[in-house]
Formats: C-alpha cells, sequence, structure tokens
C-alpha cells in the first residue's frame, strides 16, 4: 500500500523555480534508467553473435524475443502499481529486479569465469547463455514494469494549479528519454570495442554491460534519495482489469443467449448492459474501434526494431572508417535518435503547415499510412545495400566442394597443374591467386614441374597449399583457411616462415607463437588501422614490419628465406591477401535510417496523437497498453519469420519484410478510410446526462418518501398522546 500519512497529512511541497524538487530525482532516474537500457540493448546483438557464438539468425530471434518482452510487461507493471503496490514501491521493487538483471548481464559477458585454458573463449558455455538469459528475463521484467509508472508518478507530484509546470515536466521528462539513449548509444560501442581481460584480452563485453548495471545501480539510488519529498497517491484500481471484465461478461452473456429467440442487439458489446453502466460500456465501444485500427500496426514495429538486430549485423561487413573517425558497427544506431531531434521540429513546424496550405486532408490515419510506407522504402534501400555487400564478399565453398590456394616458398617459379584446372605458373614468394575450386572431389592429382602426386582434399573447407623443397625435388604442405568473414570487422592474420630458423612474431599483446621453417602460424584478429608486427629469432634480433589494414580481410604473411635482420627487413616480405576487406561504406545506411526516422516520426508520434483523441478520458491507459502490445507483436514478427523461413539471401529477408509492410500499408489505409473520427467527450455526455437526471429524480423521489415518513410518523405520534389524554381524563 502506499504510504497514508502523506495522503492524509500532505506536506507543503518545496518549489524551485515554481517545479517540486521531487521531479529532479524523477528526471535523473529516467535518464540514467534509458542509458542503462539502450546501452545494453545496443551490443546485445553483437554480444549474441561474437561472445556466445550464435549464427545471424538465432542471435536476431533472441534479441528480438527480449524487445517483445519489454514491451508485454508494461501491462503487467500498470495493474501492479494501480491495484496493489502503487507507483512508488512498483518503481523501487522492479528497479532493483532490473539492476540485479544488469549485474547479471555483466558477469555472463566475463570470459575469464570458464576460460580455464586460457585461450580467449569459455570453456563452458551453457554457463554463459543461461547467466545471460536470466539476465535479459530480470531486465525485461524490471524495465517493462516500470515504464508505465514513472512519467505518471512524475505527473502526480503537481497540484491541480500547475498545468503549465506540469506539460513543461513532461517535455524536459522526454528529453532525458532521448539524452539517455543518444549518449549510450555512443559509449557502450566504444567500451565494447576495448580489450580486456585476466588471462586473455578479448572484445571487452562485460564492461558494456557493467556500465550500464552502474548507471541503473545510479538511478535506483537517487530515486529512493528524494522518496521523503514525493506525492504518492494511493492504488486507485485498474481500469484495464474493468475493461477485460466488461468484454468477457459480453461475450458469456452473447454465447448464453446465442438462441435465435433471443432478439438482437446493436452492439456485441450491448449484451453487457444487464450487469454494467451503459456509459462504460460506450467508452469500451469506443476503445475496441481504436484497438481494431492497432491490427496491422505490429509490422511497422517489426521493420522498425531491426535497427538493433539486422541493420547492425549488416554493418559489420561494411566499412566503419569516416576519415578521422572510426565507428563501430553498433554506433550506427545512433543516426535515429539524431535524426529525431532533427525531424520531428522539421516535420511539424514545417512540412505538417506546408501541407495544410495545400488545402490537404491530411488526417492522423493518413499521416500514420505514409509512415508505415517510408518504412518499407527503408528496407528496400536497405535491400539494395545488401546486395552491393554480397557482391564484394568471397564465395565460399559449398558442402560439396572444396577450394585450394597455392603459395610457392622456392625461390624459382613454378608451374602448377591441379586435375582439370589451367597451369599456373606461380613466381617465388607469392600466391596462385584466386581459390581454386573442386566440385565433389575427394582427392585431386598435384604437379608441381614434372612430379605429380595426389593430395586430399575436405568438402567444405579452404586450404592453402605451401610449396616447399624436400629431398626428391618439390613437395606441398596443406593448412587450412577460414571459411568466413573474420568478426566483428577485426582482420585475421597468420604468418607463414620460409626463414631458415624459427621466428616468434608479435603485435601489440597478441602472440602469433613460435613458427618453425615451412611453417604456418595460427590466425590473430589485429583490428582496422596500420598494424606494426614484431619479428624475433632465437638470437633476439628483430624486425619491424607494418601493414595497413581495412576490416573484415585475411591476409596470409610470408617471410621468405631471402629475409634477412636488418634496417631494411621489411622490405622482402609479401602479403597474400586471402578475404578482401569490407569495400561498401557504412555511410550508404544513412539513406535507410533517414527513410525509417522519417516514418517513425510520421507514424509513431501521429499514432499516440490519434490514440489519445479518440480514448476516452479514463481509458488513455488502456490504449497505451494496446500500443506497447503492437510493439511486442511486431518483434515476435520478426522472431518467427527469422525462425521459420531462413531464406539464403539476407536481401531477400528485407525484400520480404518491406513487401509485407507494403500489403498491411494497403489495408492499413483501406481501414483508415472507413474510420469514422468520434468525439469521446460527446458520446460520455449523452450518456452522463441521463445517469444525471436519472439520479436527480431518484434523490426527489427519496426525499419525498422520507417527508411522507416524517407526517406519518408525527401524525401516529399526535394519536397516541390523544389517546393517552383520554385516558387521563377516565380516570
Amino acid at each position: 500500500m502506499a504510504d497514508r500519512d502523506d495522503l492524509k497529512n500532505p506536506k507543503k511541497k518545496a518549489l524551485i523555480c515554481g517545479f517540486p524538487i521531487s521531479i529532479f530525482f524523477i528526471v535523473v532516474n529516467e535518464f540514467c534508467e534509458r542509458f542503462s537500457y539502450y546501452g545494453m540493448r545496443a551490443v546485445l546483438v553483437l554480444y549474441f553473435r561474437y561472445f556466445l557464438k550464435w549464427d545471424d539468425d538465432l542471435a536476431t530471434s533472441i534479441y528480438h524475443t527480449f524487445v517483445a518482452l519489454c514491451y508485454l510487461t508494461p501491462i503487467l507493471g500498470a495493474i501492479v502499481a494501480d491495484s496493489w503496490l502503487g507507483k512508488f514501491k512498483t518503481i523501487v521493487y522492479l528497479s532493483i529486479v532490473y539492476t540485479l538483471g544488469q549485474v547479471v548481464m555483466a558477469v555472463s559477458a566475463i570470459h575469464d569465469i570458464t576460460d580455464t585454458n586460457r585461450d580467449g573463449t569459455p570453456d563452458n558455455m551453457v554457463f554463459h547463455v543461461a547467466l545471460s538469459m536470466v539476465g535479459l528475463l530480470l531486465i525485461a521484467l524490471g524495465t517493462g514494469g516500470i515504464k508505465p509508472c514513472v512519467a505518471a508518478f512524475g505527473g502526480d507530484q503537481f497540484d491541480d494549479d500547475q498545468d503549465k509546470q506540469r506539460s513543461m515536466f513532461f517535455s524536459i521528462f522526454y528529453l532525458s528519454i532521448n539524452a539517455g539513449s543518444l549518449l549510450s548509444t555512443v559509449i557502450t560501442p566504444i567500451l565494447r570495442a576495448q580489450e580486456c581481460g585476466i588471462h586473455s584480452q578479448q572484445k571487452c563485453y562485460s564492461l558494456a554491460f557493467g556500465v550500464p548495471a552502474a548507471l541503473m545501480v545510479v538511478a535506483l539510488i537517487v530515486f529512493i534519495v528524494g522518496s521523503s519529498m514525493y506525492t504518492k497517491a494511493a492504488p486507485k484500481g485498474n481500469i484495464m482489469l474493468e475493461v477485460c471484465k466488461c468484454i468477457w461478461f459480453a461475450i458469456k452473456n452473447r454465447y448464453r443467449h446465442r438462441d435465435p429467440v433471443h432478439p438482437k442487439r446493436v452492439h456485441w458489446m450491448d449484451w453487457a448492459e444487464e450487469r454494467y453502466e451503459k456509459l462504460l460500456i460506450a467508452q469500451v465501444k469506443m476503445v475496441l474501434k481504436v484497438l481494431f485500427l492497432y491490427i496491422p500496426l505490429p509490422m511497422f514495429w517489426a521493420l522498425f526494431d531491426q535497427q538493433g538486430s539486422r541493420w547492425t549485423l549488416q554493418a559489420t561487413t561494411m566499412d566503419g572508417d569516416f576519415g578521422g573517425m572510426v565507428i563501430q558497427p553498433d554506433q550506427m544506431q545512433t543516426v535515429n535518435p539524431i535524426l529525431i531531434l532533427f525531424l520531428v521540429p522539421v516535420v511539424d513546424q514545417c512540412i505538417y503547415p506546408l501541407i495544410a496550405k495545400c488545402n490537404l486532408n491530411f488526417t492522423s490515419l493518413k499521416k500514420m499510412t505514409v509512415g508505415m510506407f517510408m518504412a518499407a522504402l527503408a528496407f528496400f534501400a536497405a535491400a539494395l545495400v545488401q546486395i552491393q555487400i554480397d557482391q564484394t564478399l568471397p564465395t565460399f565453398p559449398a558442402a560439396t566442394a572444396a577450394q585450394v590456394k597455392f603459395i610457392n616458398m622456392v625461390d624459382q617459379p613454378i608451374n602448377i597443374t591441379a586435375e582439370t584446372h589451367q597451369m599456373l605458373t606461380v613466381a617465388p614468394f607469392t600466391s596462385s591467386g584466386e581459390y581454386l575450386t573442386f566440385d565433389g572431389l575427394d582427392t585431386f592429382y598435384l604437379t608441381l614441374n614434372s612430379s605429380k602426386t595426389r593430395v586430399n582434399l575436405t568438402n567444405g573447407e579452404r586450404q592453402t597449399r605451401i610449396i616447399i623443397p624436400d629431398r626428391l625435388g618439390l613437395s606441398s604442405r596443406a593448412f587450412l583457411d577460414i571459411k568466413k568473414k573474420p568478426d566483428e570487422g577485426a582482420n585475421a592474420i597468420r604468418f607463414v616462415n620460409g626463414f631458415g630458423s624459427a621466428l616468434n612474431v608479435t603485435i601489440g599483446s597478441k602472440d602469433f607463437g613460435r613458427i618453425v621453417p615451412f611453417n604456418m602460424s595460427d590466425y590473430q584478429l589485429v583490428p582496422h588501422g596500420d598494424a606494426q608486427f614484431k619479428i624475433i629469432n632465437d638470437a633476439g634480433s628483430e624486425c619491424f614490419y607494418s601493414q595497413t589494414l581495412g576490416f573484415g580481410s585475411s591476409f596470409t604473411i610470408i617471410i621468405p628465406s631471402t629475409f634477412e635482420f636488418g634496417a631494411n627487413c621489411a622490405q622482402g616480405i609479401q602479403a597474400v591477401l586471402d578475404i578482401k576487406p569490407n569495400t561498401v561504406h557504412m555511410a550508404w545506411q544513412i539513406p535507410q535510417y533517414v527513410l525509417m526516422t522519417m516514418g517513425e516520426v510520421v507514424f509513431s508520434v501521429t499514432g499516440l496523437e490519434f490514440s489519445y483523441s479518440q480514448a476516452p478520458s479514463n481509458m488513455k491507459s488502456v490504449l497505451q497498453a494496446g500500443w506497447l502490445f503492437t510493439v511486442a507483436v511486431g518483434n515476435i514478427i520478426v522472431l518467427v519469420i527469422a525462425e521459420a523461413l531462413h531464406l539464403p539471401y539476407q536481401w531477400a529477408e528485407y525484400i520480404l519484410f518491406a513487401s509485407l509492410l507494403v500489403a498491411v500499408c494497403v489495408l492499413f489505409a483501406i481501414m483508415a478510410n472507413l474510420y469514422t473520427y468520434t468525439d469521446p467527450t460527446e458520446i460520455e455526455a449523452q450518456f452522463a446526462q441521463p445517469e444525471s437526471e436519472s439520479k436527480e429524480k431518484k434523490d426527489a423521489e427519496t426525499k419525498s418518501a422520507a417527508v411522507e415518513h416524517q407526517n406519518e410518523k408525527r401524525r401516529g405520534s399526535d394519536s397516541s398522546s390523544e389517546q393517552e389524554e383520554t385516558k387521563q381524563t377516565m380516570m
């Protein structure tokens, strides 16, 4: 229960610039909470993809499952706050749950906990997955549960004569939401890109989750500190429950009277008249009329929320070098809040007035239709970008094929013939160029000059064979190559040693290990930029070799037999490009973000405005719950499509989503054209007036009956007195 003392003995509020001091605690709390939520969510899909090692489809599915839960739990939070605990206690209790969830997520991302062999990869992935799922469940319950409470609790702090201050508070409140989300989406990807660890240095997801967890702790402390200053309204019951009961009774009563002998009623909700007032039934009808229009809306959110999943994964295959600044893939999401700050005033102050001057009837539902269409265009744009990306990606071997490349480690040209492929002449200390593909073969004949040998193949694999001298002339040695683009835009680098003695190669804290002659090191992931490698022999001699790296490439670096330590040692070293770097720039994603944000501004803001204008005064929260529910259903749609279809090309999935939204957009346009706008105030007044007259009539009848009763009582009293007086006279 809310604090009853505050209700019985309201204290005089301390004001600053006409505002209650308590609202400053609420605004700071909201900023920190939004920073925590959006910061964690910004890096979440990459955490699934690269830390938990899930594929794109599974990472996308779990991401959208989490988002759907975040938009389902507000209904639960509203019911708990309005019917049981009150807003203050609901916020405090669920914030504690929220904070625990963030802490659990941060702990789940510490790879050293289960990395017993200290190779940088967790050995017990089940432990990390389990912790992650528990953390996300707690976060979904916490953030969703407090979502409908915080803004309303802030509004409770103002008196009835502070409408202007209350309106300004909501502006500041939503500004704090945008500020928190914008800053966190910039900062947490930078934290994720850092390397940390006790035994091995890896991408620092624990820090990227830890900072949002710390901000959530701050949010909780700040909110509790202001406790003594808050106005805490007691729970008044939840209108959503009453609406649901009314609808359920109408359905049940209609089913009981399904026999044709019973007269039909104008609307199926009229079957609730036996138990509920006509005013409530009329209000429910208005709400259902708007909720019916909500049916097509989840498709918009299915596309919109993929900015944090599919579009972020798309950015990992692109070039993020913006001159003097490198943009991380998950930082591209910041384009959305930045554009919102710019587009909202432009649309409100320029575009809408211009349309009005053209005498166009641009109603709210028409605006929403345009917003949906723009979101579809954004996905068509994303598909075009994906097609360009796919053209730059290497063709990896199918399950029934193998690919082979050759590197000549001999100081003379070699003629190489591989089965039916054309003869290649490979110069000293260079490669044969592109990979040769062998379909459906387990072995092939390899001819090196005049020496012919049978070579084994493994279908589905890529390999590089280095040609080396031996006692009989020439032979080849196979090394497996990576079969996918390096993770997170890093570059996969390895060294092959043709020098006469063992060498050790390092870059920063990364060690390629001891490489014996005519052998190859394991891959190490090296970030974008100018990489400087240090080569050391057993005698302690050093050589520094520099290589400019882009995003997502793979190199095999050849140290030839002619290599010599000294001032010009790096000149003889050759770099063989195995996988080309990302060449499509991230800036090409900006048009799709612009289209999507324009769609959001026109669709989301207008949709809420329309819903509030068509809702009864006491049922705004019901429509708010319905609106959030459409977001949840939209994310479930992504989950179903990502898991069920498994389309071979990502651009095809973008086209599918865009086409579905266009179809839904046409359906919504038809529904909007048939919709009749209503004025809830007028409808409520029609029912309120008869009820008022009925009440007055009932009060008059009650008063008349009371007067008659008093008269009867007085007459009875007079009669008794007369009888008593007669008795006394007779005596």
